[in-house]
């Protein structure tokens, strides 16, 4: 009996020392008031955080994951696009030093070649600088899937979700990407913001739908059924998946949130309500309507409130304050 104790106790810890499946956060760095990196992680493991997404090499936040057990999304810079995709020892060169050194002691879990740089000028060079990242991971026996973060502006239709289409002036480039992830078996990465869609359209969408406290559907599209619009966006992504030949490439949020303070709508209220309603429901592993049953992989935005951001609501999508105290509450412990 008091054997059965001792491994019921273990199980326990080992339970509670996991993170919510399926969630993880942006950890930026545009503040001039934030934590060291190693104060950082260390507050990210006693949240039982799991996964966290980095836009940059910083190599003070590389060094503080070792060891961690942290899993990682790691971005390269935009403006390092053109060189990567030009120049195939520029992408080795940016491999050997910021993940090689690394690679024994940090989970890279996915390289992101960019951030919504599409559509835009720096929109040609996506898919020059993912191949050549790949080609040098490959080169290092480095098993690291390389994608891109697209915003939902990439869609030229996103309603109802069974309508979603690339934008013509998107379009063009991730066909081809799309291709890539699809031969890869790779994910595309996404950010999905509810709260920009309901703040600039106000009147016609529910408060409710955008904030996930729905549990019956409210909106039909064909045989789909939608109580909530993270959902409805992330399938109008598939579909419009779909529609370029490739329905296997699996979408992966690496950035969703919603402000506390900056706006009528942004209050700490409705960024809790939002956040929480958010892991309850990605960590129930439903899935979205179009893919259901799967596990949707997302990233809060963001650690921390970061002052050197836009002025406004964009400062103010942090869980907690530079000195590491909680905006909100939310339920990271499964």
């Amino acid at each position: 009996m008091q054997r059965l104790c001792v491994l019921l106790f273990v199980f326990a810890c080992v339970t509670l020392s996991s993170g919510v499946e399926g969630i993880g956060v942006n950890y930026g760095l545009l503040g001039n008031n934030l934590p060291p990196p190693a104060q950082v992680i260390n507050l990210v493991k006693s949240k039982n955080i799991q996964n966290i997404r980095i836009f940059d090499p910083n190599q003070d936040v590389l060094k503080a994951l070792e060891g961690s057990g942290i899993s990682i999304i790691l971005g390269t810079r935009n403006e390092d696009l053109q060189a990567l995709a030009s120049d195939p020892t520029f992408a080795t060169n940016w491999v050997v030093t910021n993940i090689i050194p690394h690679t024994s002691n940090v989970k890279f879990t996915c390289i992101s070649a960019g951030n919504e740089v599409i559509p835009g000028p720096l929109a040609t060079f996506v898919l020059g600088a993912m191949q050549n990242l790949d080609s040098a991971l490959k080169a290092n026996n480095l098993n690291i899937p390389v994608s891109t973060a697209v915003p939902l502006q990439v869609l030229g239709t996103s309603y109802p979700p069974s309508n979603g289409a690339f934008s013509e002036d998107s379009i063009q480039f991730l066909k081809p990407i799309a291709q890539f992830l699809a031969t890869k078996k790779y994910p595309l990465l996404a950010n999905v913001y509810p709260y920009f869609a309901y703040s600039g359209n106000s009147a016609q969408i529910q408060l409710d739908y955008a904030l996930l406290k729905n549990t019956a559907p409210i909106s039909s599209d064909g045989q789909f059924q939608y109580s909530n619009m993270f959902d409805a966006m992330v399938d109008s992504l598939y579909a419009a998946l779909e529609k370029v030949g490739q329905p296997a490439v699996d979408v992966v949020v690496t950035e969703t949130g919603w402000p506390s303070a900056g706006d009528v709508y942004a209050t700490k209220d409705n960024a809790q309500t939002y956040a929480n309603n958010l892991i309850a429901h990605v960590s129930s592993g439903q899935g979205t309507p179009r893919r259901p049953g799967k596990v949707l992989e997302t990233y809060i935005f963001a650690l921390f409130n970061e002052n050197q951001k836009p002025a406004g609501t964009e400062e103010n999508f942090g869980l907690f304050y530079p000195d590491m105290t909680e905006v909100y509450h939310v339920n990271l412990t499964p």
